[in-house]
């Protein structure tokens, strides 16, 4: 490849702007991309990554602003056109045809638009087979999607980008869910996307695994740039540090001398947990006061949500969890919920053909008829939207306006210990704010216990009276939120 080839953009994106009614995702956002170049856009939650990407992909049709491919903008073409015209698109979550094999899954995404040739030749085989071998699906590729590890399953979103030889792939976060080894085999996959003259951008908020892959790194808050340039450049930038970090915290923590119990409320030691061979959990310990609120940060696939599901029952480990001096091993997760030890899962888990109100009753439905209005009457207080829509199915609310569903019907069981698993995942800062304020009239008024597994750090911080950093699987980091900046910031990013 010539240099002259190399340093003129493929791909043009300029004043790239979305908007969803009144509220701006992107802003004027501009960058380019180059032929064997790996670009990574990087950014917290709700930071308009995935909505940036979507938008050049045409899944969202932009506001405003040019996309060019090689000169020719495709802004607002839909997706299928833009595909065509030399893109590939690895999404987060993985959309097989379940009942195909690998192989079969392969040969759909080589299929010409027209659909005439449905005997596949033997061209088109060899060619499914070599790229089922090219992202190492060799060994699997008679086998269904449901029965593939999730590793696998990433694969075969890669081999199904790559099946029509596109000239730009985007990648939505490639790296969640993965273990630190399948990271090093994804990063090197994708390397030799870049190697073979494609242009890679990746979007993910697991800001190591993309630093040491890209060759350029556009960081973005609320909807904007903030900086482009080298990844260890941008990692040190004061902006960008603070956005994730928080810069100087807010912080109200109370010592831990303060808590009154001589014996933590609940106590996890030296827990390890594997999902098959992967190792999820490595001898992690964590304790918990009576009335303390703990945060366990963490970039995605971290561990949290393995922690919080092994505290709440649902999966088996080594180790020993105690709660109030008694073991919980070979409890039932019912029986754990039902004893107080609530958890608000990040995939929320609502009845969504079920209105708001019926939602809340069932996590309400232990309680007496008095006792249960009462506790509606507070919950309504803590969050005055869910009143306003009681009557309204759960589908049908925002994201936000879910979570604080969830949250609520977590909050209906009455419980002595809550765990929130990511509540802030995908929400728009207005929101975040209101799960901030009920949050502190939480701690500030109830006696209830918290777990909060974030990782968005400027969420977590403010109202953590101590904080866990876990990191692939280990607990690498304790201490108070003040000192969580100064000591543990740089190694957090």
């Amino acid at each position: 490849m010539t240099s002259a080839a190399t340093n003129a953009p493929i791909l043009e994106v300029r004043g790239l702007t979305k908007r969803f009614g009144g509220l701006t995702a992107v802003k004027n956002l501009n960058f380019d991309l180059r032929p064997g170049e790996i670009f990574g856009l990087i950014g917290p939650n709700g930071s308009g990554k995935s909505t940036a990407m979507k938008s050049v992909m045409g899944i969202e049709r932009p506001t405003a602003g040019e996309v060019k491919l090689e000169g020719e903008n495709l802004a607002g073409l839909p997706a299928h056109k833009i595909a065509r015209k030399g893109f590939g698109m690895v999404f987060q979550h993985s959309r097989p045809l379940n009942r195909q094999t690998v192989l079969e899954n392969i040969m759909v995404a080589l299929l010409p638009d027209s659909l005439l040739m449905l005997f596949p030749d033997k061209a088109l085989l060899d060619r499914a087979k070599q790229i089922a071998e090219r992202v190492g699906l060799g060994a699997v590729m008679d086998r269904r999607p449901p029965t593939l590890p999730f590793a696998d399953l990433r694969r075969l979103e890669l081999a199904k980008a790559i099946a029509r030889d596109p000239k730009v792939v985007l990648v939505d976060e490639p790296f969640a869910g993965l273990t630190l080894a399948e990271v090093g085999t994804f990063s090197e996959l994708i390397r030799s996307f870049r190697d073979e003259g494609r242009a890679v951008m990746l979007v993910d908020h697991n800001v190591k695994s993309v630093a040491a892959l890209v060759d350029r790194v556009l960081a973005m808050y609320l909807g904007e740039e903030i900086v482009t340039g080298k990844a260890e450049d941008v990692m040190r930038n004061e902006t960008v540090r603070r956005v994730y970090l928080g810069g100087t915290l807010e912080t109200s923590a109370r010592p831990e001398t303060s808590f009154k119990d001589k014996v933590p409320l609940l106590q996890v030691e030296n827990i390890s947990v594997h999902y098959g061979k992967a190792q999820a959990l490595d001898n992690v310990s964590i304790h918990v006061h009576q009335g303390e609120f703990v945060s366990v940060v963490g970039l995605n696939g971290a561990g949290k949500t393995t922690l919080f599901n092994t505290i709440s029952g649902f999966l088996p480990y080594t180790g020993e969890i105690i709660r109030d001096g008694e073991k919980l091993r070979g409890t039932s997760p019912a029986k754990i919920a039902r004893s107080g030890l609530v958890q608000c899962p990040e995939t929320r888990e609502l009845f969504g053909e079920m209105s708001v109100r019926e939602n809340l009753d069932l996590g309400g439905q232990h309680l007496a008829d008095g006792e249960r209005d009462k506790q509606i009457a507070w919950l309504f207080d803590l969050f005055p939207i869910l009143k306003e829509r009681q009557g309204q199915m759960a589908q049908t609310l925002s994201g936000g306006e879910q979570q604080m569903l969830a949250i609520g019907r977590a909050l209906m069981m009455q419980p002595k210990i809550l765990i929130l698993d990511e509540p802030t995942l995908g929400l728009a800062p207005v929101i975040l704010e209101l799960l901030s304020k009920a949050l502190e009239k939480m701690r500030q008024t109830t006696p209830i216990t918290v777990l909060l597994g974030e990782q968005n750090v400027t969420f977590a911080l403010p109202h953590a009276d101590r904080v866990y950093v876990l990191e692939h699987a280990r607990i690498v980091w304790e201490g108070d939120p003040g000192r969580f900046a100064a000591e543990a910031g740089e190694g957090y990013l």
